[in-house]
């Protein structure tokens, strides 16, 4: 099936696609790793969130660091993707058709692909990027985070996981996980792969350390292996 937007078609990704994730997504014609960044389609009530996210998008770049994303052209997730493509590094952007209806898919970016359903979408992001980083956001963002850092738990992945707190947004957050570690239900080790940096310079410290590319999301790994 294929969509038109702005007089430029577009395949839509079904869940049939990604049974075989190989083909629907090509990272070989890529000059460089992706960070999946997770951010809100809103600005906040607060400058420094936005501020944030193009600094970011500024120091990924900077950095020889791409990103991945949710496609759209607003809110911080808008923010990133400015300066990512502005400063000349490949942006890749995923987004649900029924968003469109919500949502302005960006128009610069490196690559941009259509999907049938949110999970089309997440699964897609997650074989792009190399990395994850979280900046602050509604629903959707916590929920794309939990959901990567519970893959990781189930060995889907061994992709590094980044919490950007800016302005301590995540604190509440943060702390009602380590609630959660101590009263048993999550193991240390998965509350500490989820690592929490204050600034963006930490968070990009730390991907120079870790990232490799190619570290592709394993779909067949079972827990125990």
């Amino acid at each position: 099936m294929q969509m038109n937007i702005n007089n430029t078609n577009y395949e839509v990704l079904t869940s049939q696609d990604i049974t075989h994730i190989e083909r629907a997504v090509d990272k070989a014609t890529l000059t460089m790793p992706l960070v999946a960044v997770y951010c809100g389609s809103r600005s906040g009530n607060d400058e420094v969130y936005e501020k944030a996210a193009r600094d970011l998008g500024q120091a990924l770049a900077e950095n020889g660091l791409g990103l991945v994303y949710g496609g759209a052209s607003i809110g911080l997730m808008g923010a990133v993707a400015d300066e990512v493509v502005n400063a000349g590094a490949e942006a890749v952007g995923v987004i649900p058709t029924f968003m469109l209806k919500h949502e302005i898919a960006h128009e610069k970016l490196t690559r941009l692909h259509l999907t049938d359903t949110m999970h089309t979408r997440k699964t897609v992001m997650a074989e792009y990027a190399d990395a994850f980083v979280t900046l602050p956001g509604g629903l959707g963002t916590l929920e794309e985070i939990m959901e990567i850092a519970t893959w990781r738990q189930l060995y889907q992945h061994e992709k590094p996981m980044i919490i950007l707190n800016i302005n301590g947004f995540y604190d509440k957050l943060i702390e009602h996980l380590e609630y959660t570690t101590e009263q048993g239900f999550m193991k240390q080790q998965d509350l500490d792969r989820l690592v929490v940096c204050n600034t963006i310079d930490e968070a990009i410290d730390l991907l120079h350390m870790i990232v490799k590319i190619d570290d592709e999301v394993d779909t067949e790994k079972m827990i125990g292996k």
